[in-house]
Parts: structure tokens; C-alpha cells; sequence
């Protein structure tokens, strides 16, 4: 074992006379373990939150949206140079609007969609999230000569319809009557009900095929094209290629545009918090300063008596830091150990949960990204490390001399 690291694991194992300083140095640990036990657990909510509401909205929603100036008047055709653009893997026509859907028991607000139900399985993930029915009864009239809707569950719940119930649907397109401008109304019966996971589509999204949406909203061509790419990270970079290769009259508009102001807060709070707990070790790294100024002081006579049998300035200072780094490196091990541990609990058993209408999910996931876990033990050492530095400077400056003069 190196002479400084044998003296320094017998100064922090100090006993007797030393016992308080030991003491110290145990709280030091501690203080580093909790606060890099706390960070590590804000930045795994904070990815596991913005990771799940991008997995949701990305489930729920296109990739890319493109409209073009003139209108969409041929969709299978635009579909097809569509795909051709590289990174597009699949391309659905969307027309939508307001609407109020009426049941016996109440009333409420809803965007109706109106989509190609084969086409649409494959730019989102309406398909898979069905619950009840299939996005297949939107294709033709049901037996008694109704269209079908697909309605999310909880819209289902507040108005009381399932598969198999009639709804009424108002548009404010309305035709013209002897008594002015008529809300234009129309009876379907709800065919599927859908749980995608998100809130707003859960509780105020009502689909239908593109035929019904023309005839409610009058609306005879698509609103947009969306589309589903490779790779959702490069979403930006092919909705600009959309608009090169095509021609200044497509407007393409990918995910990251349409949440920007969601996931800028989300960053926003993710570096907040972690700069907020990132004081608690800021705080222990206080501790540490302060039990290595004490062990300097009370081991005075000790430096000196090692600086007159040879030992150099050199070896006293590398004497402290090692004391500093060693509590530094026990606590951010057993933070970083704790906190992987507690994130995976709260995690897998989804012990915190929050109400849906407000934050869009129904509990709160933590996922830890490597780079934040090994940044965090990077940062933690650093300011242990940090802290250690103007203790051992004064240890390595002390005179025999004066040390020894009242010895």
C-alpha cells in the first residue's frame, strides 16, 4: 500500500482522541451519498416523464404532418410521392374539425378526425390501442344504416355510449333553413372505443372515415398528409427534405415543431431540479472542507514530526486529497447504488401515481439514461474532489518548526 494512502485510512478510521473528526468525515459521506441519491432520482423522473410523454404522443399522433397550398385533392397520389421521400415509411390522409357529440345523458366537445382506417394503423398507433370493436367497422355503414365512430374510453365513460350506442354529432358547418344556419346533425354508432394513453385523445378524440368528415364538415379533401419515418429523432431533417425535394407548395411540420414548447419546459424543469439538488452536494463537499480543516489542525504535530523524517510537501498534500477523495468516492457509490435502486422500484411496481387530466399519464416512470448517471458520479467526484484542495494545501504548507515550537 502507497505511504499516503496507508496514513490516509488511518486518519479517517481515526479513533480515541480523533473519534469526532471520524465522525465527521461519516456525515461528510453521508451528505454526498443523499445528494447524489436525490439526483440521480430527479433526472431519472424527469427522462422517465419526458420519455413517456414522447412515446405517447408519438403513439397517438404522425411523425410529420404536410399540407399543401392548393389543397390535397388526390390523397393516393400524394401518398405515393410521399413515400418515395427517403426515411417515410408510410403516408394517410387526415381531414378534421370540431364537433359536439350528444348522448341521452350528457353532452361534450370533441375533435373529429376522419381518417383511412387502413392506412391510419400505419402511422399511428390507433390500431394496436383498440379496446373495444376494430377501426375496420368505419369502412362501411352498420346494419341499420348508420356510420361508425371510434371514441376514446374515457369520452365513453362521460358519455355513457359503448360499442353498439347511437350518438348524435353536430357540426358548426350547418345548411340553411327558414330559421337562419342549422347546426348540421347526424346520428353513428359507436363501433370501437381506443385508450392510447394520452389524455387529450382519450377524453376529446372521435374517429371516422374521410367520407363522413367530408359530409359533416364539408370538407371534400384532406386537411394533411401524415406521415411515419424511420427514425424520430431525424423527423426534422426529413420534413425539410419533404419540402425540397417536393416544391415550395408542401408545408411539412414534424413532431419536434408541434411540442416544442412541452418538451422546452420539460428540459427547463429537468435542469432546474437538477441544479437545485446538485447543491445538497455542493453542501457535503462544505463538510468535507471542514473535516479535513479540523484534521489538519488537530494532526499539526503529526505533519510536522513526518515533515522532519523525510516526507515531502508533495506527500502531505496527496495525504488530504486522498482523505477527501475516499469519503468523496464511498458516497457516491452508495448514492449512485441507492438511487439506481429506489428509481427501479418506484418504477416497476409505479408506486407514484398522478391524475391523467393533468400530467397525461397515470403514474410517474423513472428511467435512468447512462450519460446523466455516469455525468452525475463525474460531477459528484469532481466537487469532493474539488473541496479537498485548499486543506491539503495548508497541510503541505505547515513549518515544523512552528508545529513543533510548543510541543
Amino acid at each position: 500500500m502507497p505511504f499516503e494512502l496507508f496514513v490516509a485510512l488511518r486518519y479517517l478510521t481515526a479513533r480515541r482522541k480523533q473519534a469526532f473528526i471520524s465522525l465527521i468525515s461519516a456525515i461528510s459521506t453521508l451528505g454526498v451519498a443523499v445528494g447524489v441519491t436525490a439526483l440521480v432520482i430527479a433526472l431519472a423522473l424527469m427522462t422517465g416523464l419526458q420519455g413517456e410523454l414522447r412515446n405517447r404522443i408519438l403513439g397517438s399522433a404522425a411523425h410529420i404532418y404536410v399540407s399543401k397550398l392548393g389543397g390535397i385533392s388526390d390523397p393516393v397520389a400524394e401518398a405515393a410521392k410521399l413515400r418515395a421521400v427517403p426515411g417515410v415509411l408510410a403516408a394517410a390522409p387526415v381531414a378534421w374539425g370540431k364537433a359536439l357529440m350528444r348522448t341521452e345523458a350528457r353532452d361534450a366537445f370533441i375533435t373529429l378526425k376522419g381518417i383511412d382506417p387502413v392506412l391510419e394503423a400505419s402511422v399511428t398507433e390507433l390500431g394496436k390501442a383498440m379496446r373495444a370493436g376494430s377501426l375496420a367497422g368505419l369502412r362501411e355503414q352498420t346494419p341499420d344504416g348508420l356510420d361508425g365512430v371510434v371514441i376514446g374510453e374515457a369520452l365513453a365513460r362521460d358519455l355513457g355510449a359503448y360499442v353498439g350506442d347511437v350518438v348524435t354529432v353536430l357540426t358548426p358547418e350547418g345548411t340553411l333553413s327558414p330559421m337562419g344556419v342549422m347546426p348540421r346533425a347526424r346520428r353513428l354508432k359507436v363501433v370501437g372505443t381506443f385508450s392510447l394513453g394520452l389524455y387529450e385523445y382519450d377524453q376529446a378524440f372521435g374517429f371516422v372515415s374521410l367520407p363522413v368528415v367530408a359530409r359533416l364538415l364539408n370538407k371534400p379533401d384532406p386537411d394533411f398528409m401524415e406521415l411515419r419515418v424511420d427514425d424520430i429523432y431525424r423527423a426534422p431533417a426529413i420534413a425539410a427534405n419533404v419540402m425540397t425535394s417536393l416544391g415550395k407548395s408542401y408545408l411539412a411540420q414534424d413532431w419536434t415543431d408541434l411540442n416544442q414548447s412541452l418538451f422546452s419546459a420539460l428540459w427547463l424543469e429537468k435542469m432546474a431540479i437538477s441544479i437545485t439538488i446538485g447543491l445538497i452536494v455542493m453542501v457535503a463537499a462544505l463538510n468535507i472542507i471542514a473535516s479535513l480543516v479540523l484534521l489538519v489542525m488537530e494532526k499539526s504535530r503529526d505533519i510536522a514530526i513526518l515533515k522532519t523524517m523525510g516526507a515531502s510537501a508533495r506527500s502531505i498534500m496527496v495525504i488530504f486529497i486522498l482523505q477527501g477523495v475516499l469519503i468523496g468516492v464511498a458516497g457516491t457509490a452508495v448514492g449512485a447504488a441507492l438511487g439506481r435502486t429506489l428509481a427501479y422500484v418506484l418504477d416497476r411496481y409505479k408506486l407514484i401515481q398522478v391524475p391523467t387530466e393533468v400530467y397525461q399519464v397515470a403514474y410517474v416512470p423513472f428511467k435512468i439514461d447512462t450519460s446523466d448517471f455516469l455525468l452525475v458520479i463525474l460531477a459528484a467526484l469532481l466537487i469532493c474532489f474539488a473541496a479537498t484542495i485548499y486543506p491539503s494545501r495548508q497541510a503541505s504548507r505547515l513549518d515544523p518548526a512552528e508545529a513543533l515550537r510548543y510541543q
